[in-house]
């Protein structure tokens, strides 16, 4: 199992300086990746600044050299694919190939969409997450692409350069289980980050509704069952490393593959820097 630590884009973390201080130390407390938010407008943190999660972690991969980096997750129906593309491509460049894309809806929708101008017909973004997926893979190849979709169209293009990692980064897809879509949606690709309609974010996901999600996805995987998959869950631990054990032991024996570590993230400390410092500097949950 892998552990990550999860920052906001906002509060102390909107400054690329702080970000890149996380990043230097969980790289040296033996985390294996951070990821940030990418949210334009939440509402329910308004009021605090909000940095852009590219910038955020071009500044996390130039003060490192081994961890993981990318968004949990960005909102890919909000962005044009092909500023994405190079914004993905770029970051992959810069860190080595560390990259990892986590993709989704996103939300809220009425923040993230409807505060400017754009639809949130649940409908309507999900065809442009799927079409926008689709064109992704297909820009960081690095081969020319001609596309005409429902949402998006590209006239012979190509896009240089390719991302190092090919056919691509790993993509994670993320959604709110049991609701099937965005589960059928992560078997295509190369990982599921699942909230639970009784877990929201921070909060640990029971073993048995874990167990049930994996299974389900195996199900779903019949075109490369034997591709390598993650299941990526997440939510604060306790500072006892023997309660850690045995709250992650048994998502572990589940199947998930990676703890992402949301520990400050239900409470008034979740953008403040000292406290994700102190956390970050305990070093992650030991097995």
């Amino acid at each position: 199992m892998r552990f990550s630590v999860n920052i906001p884009n906002f509060g102390d973390f909107a400054d690329p300086r702080n970000v890149a201080t996380v990043a230097v130390a969980a790289e040296d407390t033996g985390w294996d990746g951070l990821f940030v938010w990418d949210h334009v407008l939440h509402r329910h943190h308004q009021g605090r600044p909000f940095g852009d999660p590219w910038m955020l972690l071009t500044a996390a991969a130039l003060a490192t050299t081994r961890i993981r980096l990318g968004t949990l997750l960005t909102p890919v129906p909000r962005y044009r694919p092909q500023q994405l593309a190079r914004q993905v491509a770029t970051l992959d460049h810069l860190s080595g190939g560390r990259v990892v894309f986590a993709a989704g809806l996103g939300g809220p929708v009425d923040d993230e969409y409807r505060s400017f101008g754009d639809t949130a017909d649940p409908r309507v973004l999900a065809e442009r997450l799927d079409e926008g997926l689709d064109l992704l893979r297909r820009f960081w190849s690095g081969t020319p692409v001609d596309h005409r979709g429902t949402h998006y169209e590209a006239r012979d293009v190509t896009l240089l350069p390719a991302t190092v990692q090919q056919p691509g980064p790993p993509v994670w897809i993320g959604g709110f289980w049991p609701r099937r879509p965005p589960m059928r949606r992560a078997a295509r690709f190369d990982g599921a980050v699942p909230l639970y309609e009784r877990a929201r974010h921070g909060h640990v996901p029971d073993a048995a509704e874990v167990r049930d999600l994996i299974g389900y996805v195996r199900e779903q995987r019949t075109a490369e069952p034997d591709r390598p998959f993650e299941f990526v869950l997440g939510g604060a631990t306790p500072p006892d490393a023997a309660r850690a054990r045995d709250l992650i032991g048994p998502l572990h024996d589940a199947g998930a593959t990676w703890w992402d570590e949301r520990r400050l993230q239900t409470g008034p400390d979740l953008d403040r820097l000292t406290p994700v410092l102190r956390r970050i500097e305990a070093g992650p949950p030991v097995l």
